[in-house]
């Protein structure tokens, strides 16, 4: 299902250099390594001098108590796996989206060499103008939606068009998670819940599978606090940073990006998210499958405490094709109806946006010390010989013909244009 491009689209959207490549600077991985790798030394350090924590996992009854929450609701099931699909197509349209610029950084200039983070091997060269569209990368069309290289509107429609329905799932989900006692599932209500966390993440990390509890009834936990920061932190910080990012924000509330120091930190912190995301998944689906994959599918999409049946998981691998199937029909549709997906996300988000932040005046300046030191150009530079020669000749000759429609056509040069009355502004 490969698109028919022209040979200079296909050296655009395909171009030879397709190497994956990540480049950290060193004390980000300092950073990174002291988080992930230090916590699973320190457990098997725990482990070997100290021996196994108890595992308060053997607490819990086999079922549940009077008052306790037990079971899955048709709710649950159905905000879990539609949580699911918008969160694929989220998470691909924004790979698509960040190898179009790919590299994040802590600062607002975006000056060369300054990301701690780049998917690219490409230095930005010093000798040549170097544009933001030249120093896009591919990402395979499996991987991104829709994939391939500098396909950054299409991708941005797809992120914009199904964020509003994830929040809308999220905000019900948690409704009616807060109507019911299902909230008990989710929001520690003592401090215990972090050395006990502790302790099972000890026995996982040691491969020393703790006692798991009957998830019909009980989450252990390390589970518990998981999920907690999923729907309660992860969730609401993937929402305010992408805010963050927005110009209509910036331009109406410019107080609001610096709540996360400034844009690009935003960016950062938005892309961290997204991979603790995906993490998550992958951890989540992990250990669903090692502690009784039948099992558990039955307790999401059946709502049976003991069912071993294969019905629940040929149900959920029917709707992962079908997810998978979207997904397809979305790259089909990114490449061949892509004005029709355009149209769509603008009549969604624009009617949210003149509802809401549209009724805010915007700020008409900036000041000075917003002029960021490295401007990225965008585009490409032109390379007809017009241009070429009016460069050649600093100008002098260019001539903006204004003709059709009007009373008095005229043809201005750039003196002409010069002793117009101007207005100047500093656009971020």
């Amino acid at each position: 299902m490969i698109p028919r491009f022209t040979p200079a689209e296909k050296a655009m959207h395909y171009p030879e250099d397709r190497r994956f490549f990540v480049n950290i600077k060193p004390y980000m991985l300092f950073i990174i390594g002291m988080i992930l790798v230090g916590s699973i030394v320190i457990a098997w350090i725990q482990y070997l001098f100290f021996g196994l924590p108890p595992d308060p996992s053997v607490s819990f009854t086999p079922v549940a108590l009077p008052g306790q929450p037990s079971g899955f609701p048709v709710w649950i099931n159905v905000s879990h796996w539609v949580n699911f699909f918008f969160l694929i197509l989220i998470i691909r349209s924004g790979l698509s989206i960040l190898v179009d610029h790919p590299r994040l950084y802590w600062n607002d200039g975006c000056g060369p060499d300054t990301q701690w983070i780049r998917f690219t091997p490409k230095k930005i060269p010093m000798d040549k103008v170097w544009t933001a569209k030249q120093d896009s990368r591919y990402i395979s069309p499996v991987v991104g939606l829709p994939g391939y290289r500098h396909t950054v509107g299409i991708a941005r429609s797809w992120h914009f068009l199904t964020v509003p329905f994830f929040i809308l799932n999220g905000v019900i989900f948690i409704f009616l998670l807060l109507y019911t006692n299902q909230w008990e599932r989710l929001v520690p209500t003592s401090w215990q819940i972090i050395p006990d966390s502790w302790k099972v993440f000890v026995h996982y990390a040691t491969f020393n599978m703790p006692v798991e509890p009957n998830g019909f009834y009980h989450f252990n936990a390390l589970q518990q606090l998981s999920y907690f920061a999923v729907v309660f932190v992860m969730a609401p910080l993937a929402m305010l940073t992408g805010l963050a990012m927005s110009p209509a924000i910036d331009s109406r509330f410019p107080w609001y990006p610096k709540l996360f120091f400034n844009r690009q930190t935003a960016r950062s912190f938005h892309f961290l998210i997204m991979f603790a995301y995906v993490i998550f998944i992958i951890v989540h689906v992990s250990l669903v499958a090692l502690t009784g994959l039948s099992k558990n599918m039955n307790h999401i999409i059946l709502d049976k405490p003991n069912d071993t049946s294969s019905t629940g998981l040929w149900i959920g691998i029917a709707i992962i094709l079908f997810v998978v199937a979207f997904n397809m029909l979305a790259y089909w549709i990114s490449w061949r109806k892509p004005r029709a997906l355009q149209s769509l996300e603008k009549k969604i988000n624009i009617s949210l946006w003149r509802k809401t932040i549209n009724k805010f005046k915007p700020r008409k300046y900036y000041t000075k010390k917003d002029i960021s030191p490295y401007f990225w150009p965008n585009g490409e530079r032109p390379v007809s010989k017009e241009w070429k020669d009016l460069a050649a000749n600093d100008f002098k000759d260019y001539k903006l013909k204004i003709s059709g429609l009007v009373e008095n056509p005229v043809e201005l040069s750039l003196d002409d244009l010069k002793k117009f009355e101007k207005e100047e502004s500093i656009n971020l």
